[in-house]
């Protein structure tokens, strides 16, 4: 059984940049059931939020992600996240990164929620794409090990402590297994839980599935963001078009060409996604559309050029031009806020666990993320995880400390009737039907029901689709029990029968596996 310091399961930027500081502290091990360029970051066109401009703050920047968390952010985790933001900057243009400037200086852009321009950008609308591909070239000389087409099935405990990872070889078949000193779980989301999301093929909650099967803990699930503005053409996967879009003055109309967002909030387009995506919704429900149209024609054509190279051209290759008729968009699933619980060194409750990026809640995010936090999110809490875990440092796992919490385990449920293995499409089409942007009791326990049925006659698994398959159903159990739980509205969490938020909800949900 092979050894490293560092074992680092998934190979977005979370795995790449946290490799790269890791590499500094001992050996390092990437393991990725792709090849190292598969990950939701290449697709991030929004960019990275940090309180760099002259007229903004690191207090500014906090006030803003607690205000669109809802009332569930934790404030210790959004301090660090908005003090620690300009330094990791710092880091990214040091390995290269390509930052969009303006008289040689980092240009920065509004998105919705934000009070300052603090969006910064490389290559337009590129942006993760441009450091992911910038990290995965420094990963690649560095000679750090990457096994590609290989699918970790289990953390490896002992003595209550993750001591690595069981690996399937995806071509092969072979089963291999290696320890570690730390273990980051880097796996990112679970967007695939729906038939329309905004994610690439690989964010199957791998991560969740293996951490809470290893005795870790999950909260948040309830929270899953729907992007509002997802390219909505007949034949074509739902492509983003990013938040920038209206922030740089896209306005939104319906099928009838009339501009409809002030008939839900006085901020119009720049309203947070929640509130975006529901109004779309219901326009579309008033319509009797499966789309609305976002409109930039009004915009001049070099701006939108210059702003929007990937979207235009990726509209243009599909018979689209963006600047003479406007793109039609529906909502789609985009981010997880929750994900396996971590502190604000990245620690879970299971000493030598880490998790980082998407597949981790820290706490910034709480009911609803603000725009370009994510990948702000990774760099910061990547640090700290390789500060946490100098030699000599890691201690055993430590509790959140500021939350209040509520615990529980996954429902006995029983359907009462037999239940042939769902395909990932039935999946998808039972999570966005009963379990997407507007909830209720009825939809909700019917899914949670047929879910756990489903999790019951699935044979064991054998390959890489049988094992998403399987991880796909654990997270939306997961989360599905976690909105069925919370009685109430909160960010990005709506429920029909409970619409408003309530004092009496002001905690985080919490499963663990009863093991």
């Amino acid at each position: 059984m092979s050894y490293y310091d560092y074992i680092l399961v998934g190979s977005g930027i979370a795995g790449l940049y946290t490799s790269l500081l890791a590499r500094e502290q001992g050996s390092v091990l990437i393991i990725t059931k792709g090849n190292i360029d598969d990950c939701n970051t290449k697709h991030a066109q929004g960019g990275i939020a940090a309180p760099i401009g002259q007229n903004d703050s690191p207090e500014l920047h906090f006030q803003d992600t607690i205000a669109a968390g809802d009332g569930l952010c934790d404030e210790e985790a959004v301090r660090i996240l908005a003090t620690e933001a300009p330094n990791r900057i710092s880091d990214l243009v040091d390995l290269g990164v390509p930052f969009d400037t303006v008289d040689g200086q980092i240009a920065l852009t509004t998105e919705a929620a934000h009070s300052r321009a603090r969006i910064l950008h490389a290559g337009g609308d590129a942006t993760g794409e441009h450091i992911e591909v910038t990290l995965s070239n420094r990963v690649r000389s560095s000679g750090i090990r990457v096994l590609e087409n290989c699918l970790a099935t289990d953390v490896l405990v002992d003595k209550g402590r993750a001591s690595g990872v069981r690996t399937l070889d995806c071509h092969t078949g072979s089963v291999e297994e290696f320890e570690s000193r730390a273990l980051i779980m880097a796996t990112g989301g679970a967007g695939q839980l729906f038939c329309f999301n905004t994610n690439s093929d690989i964010a199957t909650g791998d991560g969740i599935a293996l951490a809470f099967k290893a005795g870790a803990e999950i909260t948040d699930m309830e929270f899953f963001q729907f992007h509002p503005t997802a390219l909505r053409l007949p034949g074509v996967a739902p492509f983003l078009i990013s938040e920038a879009v209206r922030g740089e003055g896209g306005i939104l109309r319906n099928v009838n060409g009339r501009r409809f967002m002030q008939d839900y909030t006085p901020d119009r387009e720049l309203a947070p996604r929640d509130v975006v995506a529901r109004s779309i919704l219901q326009e579309m429900e008033n319509t009797d559309s499966d789309h609305v149209f976002i409109d930039v024609t009004h915009l001049p054509r070099q701006l939108t050029l210059a702003r929007f190279p990937h979207i235009y051209r990726f509209c243009l290759d599909h018979g689209l031009d963006i600047t003479q008729t406007p793109a039609p968009v529906a909502p789609a699933a985009h981010y997880m806020m929750g994900g396996i619980k971590v502190n604000t060194w990245g620690e879970t409750n299971v000493a030598g666990l880490f998790a980082t990026g998407e597949v981790a809640c820290t706490g910034v995010h709480g009911a609803n993320r603000l725009a370009s936090n994510s990948m702000l999110e990774v760099l910061v809490f990547s640090k700290r995880i390789i500060e946490r875990t100098r030699p000599g440092k890691t201690g055993k796992a430590l509790d959140k400390g500021q939350r209040q919490e509520a615990h529980h385990r996954l429902s006995q449920w029983s359907a009462g009737k037999t239940i042939s293995p769902p395909r990932v499409t039935d999946v998808q089409t039972l999570l966005w039907d009963k379990v997407g942007i507007v909830r209720n009791r009825e939809s909700l326990t019917a899914a949670a029901e047929t879910l756990a049925t489903w999790q019951e006659v699935l044979p064991a698994p054998t390959d890489r689709p049988s094992y998403e398959l399987k991880n796909l159903i654990m997270a939306g159990r997961l989360m599905t029990e976690a909105a069925l739980l919370r009685e109430e509205s909160r960010g990005a969490h709506f429920r029909i029968d409970f619409p408003q938020s309530s004092p009496d909800w002001l905690h985080h949900l919490v499963f663990t596996n009863g093991q």
